[in-house]
């Protein structure tokens, strides 16, 4: 299958899988995994932090990023369409009753200080305690600018707030803006880098930063029973992720803007209200086009996409190639 659906679809390739099998291994939850340790270590130096912890998802790590930073009846502020506030099933407030105060995201992702500042709750009895703001990057395939992340952190330490970034993409952030990673990460508290996106790892995303915040995601870590055992078999495969896979994530964004550039020339479908940034591809679609029923027909052709509502989302990733995109338009083309 062809899959635009999203770059957590990627496959691992034989030279991560041959790591994988050939991992040596321990037990993660006694500190015995050789691999696991040394994925956390090189992680931590390599990002300009203290220390990391190993977990299973995004979703995990960017809810031991919270909870690690904030107790029950605190707050933290984030975008509307953030990630850990949208599409984490409301973790943070089920797990740790710690509440999320949401700000409409500008349309280019970022948000707005002085919204922000006056969400900031009062020293008052009545409030939830203001304690963290979370930043996502890239969000919806767009980059937070450099000179924004500074404002951030100026922005936190005048409130006297934690700066968290969800880091899912954040390696599409970094290539994108053609930075190193520590440009980004210097700004933030902590941080979580998914390792299952783009750069193409099976499994598992890192949570970073000082060794204490560290120590206690990874007691929430066992208390959410991500606690795993002979994990360095898959730790083996992210260290590849981050070591290896890293500058071909421009190849993505090369093919997306030339995905884009091409559906938006089918008519029906605009794809230059949004402009591509990273690795994600938006396009409204006209009323008169059924997309769903042209992702069923693409589905029985092996292409598989997200179709939506009123627009869709198509994702490159290492899995999908330019011949792969034309194979997409032109299936498209016939169903119109």
């Amino acid at each position: 299958m062809i899959d635009f659906r999203s770059d957590t679809v990627t496959q691992p390739d034989q030279k991560m899988r041959n790591a994988m099998a050939n991992a040596p291994v321990g037990d993660d939850v006694y500190g015995d995994d050789p691999t696991v340790n040394e994925l956390e270590q090189w992680a931590a130096e390599r990002h300009g932090f203290e220390a990391a912890v190993f977990t299973a998802s995004g979703t995990q790590a960017n809810l031991l990023g919270i909870l690690s930073h904030c107790e029950r009846g605190d707050e933290y502020l984030c975008g509307q369409q953030a990630h850990n506030y949208k599409y984490e099933a409301g973790g943070a407030a089920v797990l740790g009753s710690v509440q999320p105060q949401p700000i409409e995201n500008n349309k280019d992702g970022t948000l707005c200080f002085e919204k922000l500042a006056a969400a900031v709750k009062p020293d008052d009895l009545h409030f939830a305690r203001t304690k963290l703001l979370s930043l996502e990057n890239t969000i919806g395939g767009k980059v937070l600018p450099m000179e924004y992340l500074a404002k951030a952190r100026q922005f936190a330490n005048t409130h006297n707030l934690k700066l968290h970034l969800d880091g899912a993409r954040v390696y599409n952030a970094s290539v994108a803006l053609d930075v190193d990673i520590k440009e980004i990460s210097q700004h933030f508290d902590s941080m979580t880098i998914c390792l299952s996106k783009g750069l193409g790892a099976p499994v598992g995303s890192l949570l970073l930063g000082d060794a204490e915040y560290i120590k206690r995601a990874r007691r929430l870590r066992k208390m959410v029973g991500g606690g795993m055992r002979q994990a360095g078999i898959l730790a083996a495969a992210g260290m590849i992720a981050l070591t290896e896979n890293v500058e071909r994530l421009k190849e993505d964004h090369d093919n997306a803007r030339y995905l884009s550039e091409k559906l938006g020339a089918i008519p029906g479908f605009n794809t230059f209200i949004y402009p591509v940034q990273t690795n994600i591809v938006y396009a409204d679609v006209a009323p008169h086009i059924n997309i769903h029923a042209i992702a069923r027909t693409l589905k029985d052709k092996g292409i598989l996409i997200s179709p939506g509502h009123k627009a869709m989302r198509l994702v490159t990733h290492m899995n999908v190639s330019r011949d792969d995109i034309d194979a997409l338009l032109s299936a498209i083309e016939q169903q119109l």
